[in-house]
């Protein structure tokens, strides 16, 4: 099974080719914005935090800021700084170019002098990178360069029957071909947690799997926290799921059939191969965030009730089971399943329409998120208390 995508000097494939202008902290996103729109062929994110964080929060933003540079879809990176945050440009500069010999500068606003000299100069290395990124074309190569993203967000009644076994079933041909698939929201493993985990691999990535579980339910319990007041959300509720456990059981179809090869922690790109479950928050836009910082270069993203988030660097593919939900929001929704709800066709069917989708989007199709340039990012920024194994 064969994509066109755009070789890295890293070994890599990428199915965007964008430059990215990266912030360190967030006193300099807006520097960093300025830069970017001022460049065709780059791209920017928001960064919510790189200063006043202690412990394993430091090293987890630092961690999914060198990950976002070294994604796939990322041609080179300009590092944007302000000089005396915590996560300090130069270091995830001399970090990243310490990873790959993909191309990468550093700019400090307190060193250059000022936001218009920072953005000055900014633009002058964007375009050069820009320039240099534009010959590079695309080439045939395996789909097995592929890291794929699963995400679900506005689950309702029609998601675990219809849209997530049929991701599921892409996930399973993916994998069989030599892919990595990304299963994330640790939240939405509750009350399945003992199914996945008679998938895994050997008993360490068992172990890690149920660690990832219940500390993250140790830590509800320590803060007084009733999941239940987020998850299920009142538009899940509203969409039919009546508790935590049902999304749950809808959600990991998401993952398919395959062994479980590895648990990695936000933004962490996976040693192994094959199916991958990245311990990412419940909130959509942080989850999809740290599995880019992972390394994959497309997403699917299941919806019941519909959503219309994008993503600076990879796309973003959105399927419904809900025909209304389709009807009402189909200028952001790509693809409709709900013809497994009305029994008009079965899930392998509708799974061969998305495997088709998402080769057509690595080869260069536009989502509909990327059409109308949706571009969220957030990073997860918490105390990292429960993936420490």
């Amino acid at each position: 099974m064969k994509i066109k995508a755009y070789k890295r000097p890293d070994g890599k494939y990428g199915i965007r080719n964008k430059v990215l202008i990266l912030p360190s902290v967030g006193c300099a996103n807006e520097t960093t914005r300025l830069i970017s729109e001022q460049v065709q062929g780059t791209t920017y994110i928001t960064n919510p935090k790189g200063c006043g964080q202690i412990g394993s929060s430091v090293e987890l933003m630092h961690r999914t800021l060198i990950g976002l540079a070294l994604n796939p879809n990322v041609y080179g990176t300009i590092i944007v700084g302000l000089g005396c945050e915590t996560i300090q440009a130069y270091d995830l500069y001399e970090e990243v170019k310490k990873r790959s010999n993909k191309p990468v500068e550093v700019i400090s606003i307190q060193r250059e002098g000022g936001t218009l000299k920072t953005i000055q100069k900014g633009i002058k290395l964007a375009r050069k990178m820009v320039e240099e990124m534009s010959k590079i074309e695309r080439e045939e190569v395996d789909i097995s360069n592929i890291t794929l993203a699963t995400n679900c967000g506005g689950s309702d009644a029609t998601s675990g029957i219809a849209a997530n076994p049929t991701l599921g079933y892409c996930s399973d041909i993916l994998i069989k071909e030599g892919a990595t698939v990304f299963l994330g929201e640790t939240t939405e493993f509750i009350g399945a947690e003992h199914i996945l985990a008679r998938r895994t691999k050997n008993e360490k990535v068992r172990n890690n799997l149920l660690t990832i579980v219940k500390n993250l339910e140790n830590e509800f319990i320590r803060l007084g926290i009733d999941v239940r007041g987020a998850n299920p959300s009142p538009g899940n509720i509203k969409g039919g799921l009546s508790t935590l456990e049902e999304k749950s059981l809808g959600s990991i179809m998401k993952g398919g059939t395959s062994i479980i090869n590895e648990v990695v922690r936000y933004g962490e790109i996976p040693k192994e191969k094959g199916l991958i479950i990245m311990d990412t928050p419940g909130y959509d836009i942080e989850s999809v965030t740290g599995m880019v910082a992972g390394g994959a270069q497309i997403c699917v993203f299941t919806t019941g009730r519909g959503t219309p988030i994008g993503n600076p660097i990879i796309p973003l593919i959105k399927i419904t089971g809900n025909k209304q939900t389709y009807e009402n929001m189909s200028d952001n929704i790509d693809l409709d399943v709900s013809d497994i709800i009305e029994g008009k066709k079965g899930i392998k069917e509708c799974g061969e329409m998305l495997l088709q989708e998402i080769i057509d989007v690595c080869n260069g199709k536009l989502t509909k998120a990327e059409i109308y340039g949706f571009s969220e990012t957030c990073i997860y920024r918490n105390q990292e208390t429960w993936c420490s194994w």
